[in-house]
């Protein structure tokens, strides 16, 4: 039985994306992330680890024939963290979207890492 992954947000980003898209467009992210949710070894059709970076995947999404993609990064393994999202219009991915999942990623590292130096006898159960 697999541990269900957590799926969270870092920043207003992938919001921001989603309240703009249409609902059927909806429906196939949350079909997808209850993938991610719950099986064991995702296909990568639906997420994959983005060459030449440390541990930035992302999310693919295909609805006819409009591609999007939502960046993420896993924490401790069962959490998924979700940056910024866009529709794909080019063969490639354009660089700014790279570039700001990047550093999303960093800021969320970074605000862990001061949160944990604060010390969990902060933290309000």
């Amino acid at each position: 039985m697999v541990k269900e992954r957590q799926i969270i947000f870092h920043g207003h980003h992938f919001q921001d994306f989603y309240i703009k898209v249409n609902d059927k467009v909806k429906e196939k992210i949350g079909y997808v992330f209850k993938l991610i949710q719950t099986v064991d070894k995702v296909p990568e059709k639906f997420l994959k680890h983005l060459e030449g970076t440390d541990g930035l995947y992302e999310i693919r999404v295909e609805v006819g024939s409009d591609i999007y993609r939502i960046f993420c990064c896993f924490d401790k393994g069962n959490i998924v963290v979700l940056f910024n999202a866009f529709q794909k219009k080019t063969q490639k991915t354009p660089k700014q979207e790279i570039d700001l999942a990047l550093k999303l990623k960093k800021d969320y590292i970074a605000l862990k890492q001061k949160q944990d130096e604060k010390g969990r006898s902060n933290k309000k159960s």
